[in-house]
């Protein structure tokens, strides 16, 4: 049988599936986005674009997978849901507010990046040039995957319930810090802070604007502002004692000693 003999019209179409329906699939492909943000270490994507605990470098074609699942995830939500323009957040929003306040949100996650590192290592610890291509995609793709699953779907969906804006951008945000785990033991409690920081004013910023644009555009720098202060593609700083200049650093004495050659003499 050739595909000109397929007739096209007694195939099952979208159109044609009822809206509740639709916006059950949707939020069924929703809620499988949120667990693969849970599962984010698994892919070394996100805050795991990092080498591990043995000194490997991440999986490229790991990070591209979910890189991957996380977009097609958003674009079934947007196909499958029947009016995605007026009960989600999946646009860019008002331009100018886009553009203003999005370069405004970068400005401030780039100062606190900077202020993180000083606070850290008391200096911009600047990453390996080899590091920056990847590092650059992750920063992008995470924030967009982040932003339109979070402050696009989980916020628009809980307007859509009509759950109180202030209610529903906390209750996103909440539910972002425990999908990125960076409150999970032996990661710094700093990163929470930050990726609570980044839930709140991101679900804000696409209130005010009615899009991701702003939210997505302050992001996305703020990640690439804390991979080029930290060292880490992933942004988030290692514990402390656990740098490799940290650890090379046990094995020679403090400064101003000096290390007596055996058999010299001491005065």
């Amino acid at each position: 049988m050739s595909l000109s003999s397929i007739d096209l019209a007694n195939l099952p179409q979208i159109s044609v599936i009822p809206d509740f329906l639709r916006v059950l699939m949707a939020l069924g492909i929703t809620i499988f986005l949120v667990l693969q943000r849970f599962d984010a270490e698994r892919f070394n994507a996100a805050e795991y674009d990092d080498t591990d605990r043995w000194g490997n470098p991440p999986s490229l074609y790991r990070r591209l997978a979910w890189y991957l699942l996380g977009m097609l995830g958003i674009l079934a939500v947007l196909i499958l849901h029947p009016a995605p323009e007026s009960s989600l957040y999946l646009g860019l929003g008002e331009r100018l507010g886009v553009v203003v306040l999005g370069l405004t949100y970068a400005t401030a996650g780039t100062m606190a990046a900077v202020g993180l590192a000083y606070w850290r290592y008391r200096y911009v610890r600047l990453p390996g040039v080899r590091s920056y291509p990847g590092a650059v995609l992750n920063a992008i793709a995470t924030a967009f995957v982040d932003e339109a699953v979070f402050r696009g779907v989980v916020f628009g969906f809980l307007l859509t319930l009509g759950t109180n804006p202030n209610l529903a951008n906390l209750a996103q945000t909440l539910l972002y810090a425990l999908a990125t785990r960076t409150g999970a033991p032996g990661r710094p409690k700093t990163m929470l802070l930050v990726m609570l920081v980044i839930g709140l004013v991101g679900g804000w910023l696409t209130g005010v604007t009615g899009g991701i644009g702003a939210a997505f555009l302050g992001h996305a720098i703020t990640r690439l502002a804390f991979f080029l202060t930290t060292g880490h593609a992933g942004g988030l700083p290692a514990p402390r004692g656990t740098e490799q200049e940290e650890i090379e650093g046990r094995g020679t004495p403090p400064k101003g000693w000096k290390v007596l050659d055996e058999g010299h003499e001491q005065v």
